[in-house]
């Protein structure tokens, strides 16, 4: 692990250790008080409706407390589970719902460790419950031979899914999946990130978002306020710290076509990761964006869309 990342993952770690020692003004595992919850979730809405689009809502208990999936999409079209970014929640795929709904029934799923609908009712969860979790909103929905795109988190949380024996997973498209092939890129750009998960305020936003992006000028503003107050409001976790770049023989597990897509700008990612990718992935096709950062499905959302589908039918 790099020395830089070490240091920025202890702070994070004693951080939040600090933090879970004050009284929570109310149980929720992500936010701190019922009133910066319930400015979120009205943000969240008011984000949703960018998908203009026909879909449902619906709340599905598991094991661990209550995961919430949006669907959408034709009912005879081919099942495709969406994991969104690091505190983006499932209202980031709005640049991209409309053609992969076209002929896919769509299962976007909040992660119940971040700013979402999603409520977590146990502690952080490990990575073996992350896939108990996971299939038992599968085997809800009754998913078969299903395909998959995870971006950033979600796309070390698809890996992690396509490693285990037995899965149902066909296809996976990963888009700059964090912590998968390698660590953090650039650790140093990355710090924008962490100060502003740790000191909110709309100036370190705008660097996180310059950083991130090449374009968040394309973010609507809608989205971008939810995306702020995912930042303002939601507790520190240390859960970052649990993902960590997958083995060769981990990767060599995978089967499934996989399709990797990285931005030229990206920070978490790099060459070497779509190297590593091709190495040992059985099935891999690899793909950089040009003009993309890390938010390579806004900043380039038609090229990226234009892939994906190529790929998935």
């Amino acid at each position: 692990m790099p020395k830089l990342y070490f240091r920025l993952a202890v702070l994070l770690l004693l951080i939040t250790s600090c933090a879970s020692t004050k009284k929570a003004k109310f149980d929720d595992y992500v936010f701190k008080t019922k009133s910066e919850k319930q400015a979120y979730i009205s943000s969240y809405d008011k984000a949703l409706k960018l998908w203009d689009i026909p879909y449902s809502e619906e709340n599905i208990k598991t094991t661990y407390g209550t995961a919430h999936v949006i669907i959408a999409g034709p009912k005879n079209g081919k099942d495709l589970v969406l994991l969104h970014g690091m505190d983006a929640s499932s209202t980031m795929w709005y640049p991209n719902i409309k053609p992969l709904a076209k002929n896919h029934r769509i299962y976007a799923i909040d992660f119940m460790m971040e700013p979402g609908k999603s409520t977590l009712t146990s502690k952080s969860l490990s990575s073996e419950e992350i896939v108990i979790l996971y299939n038992e909103i599968f085997d809800h929905y009754k998913l078969k031979k299903f395909d998959i795109v995870g971006a950033s988190r979600g796309g070390w949380i698809a890996t992690l899914l396509a490693t285990q024996k037995n899965n149902s997973i066909d296809k996976i498209v990963l888009l700059s999946p964090a912590q998968t092939f390698k660590f953090i890129d650039k650790v140093g750009k990355t710090t924008s990130a962490l100060m502003l998960k740790l000191f909110p305020s709309e100036k370190k936003f705008g660097k996180t978002l310059n950083t991130f992006s090449t374009h968040p000028e394309k973010i609507s503003s809608v989205y971008k306020r939810q995306f702020y107050l995912a930042n303002k409001y939601a507790k520190s976790n240390s859960s970052m710290l649990k993902m960590h770049p997958f083995s060769d023989d981990e990767l060599k597990s995978i089967t499934n076509p996989v399709l990797v897509l990285i931005g030229d700008h990206d920070v978490i990612n790099s060459d070497e990761s779509l190297e590593r990718a091709n190495k040992y992935l059985a099935k891999s096709k690899t793909q950089i964006i040009k003009d993309a950062g890390h938010f390579l499905s806004i900043d380039q959302a038609k090229i990226v869309n234009d892939a994906m589908i190529d790929f998935l039918e």
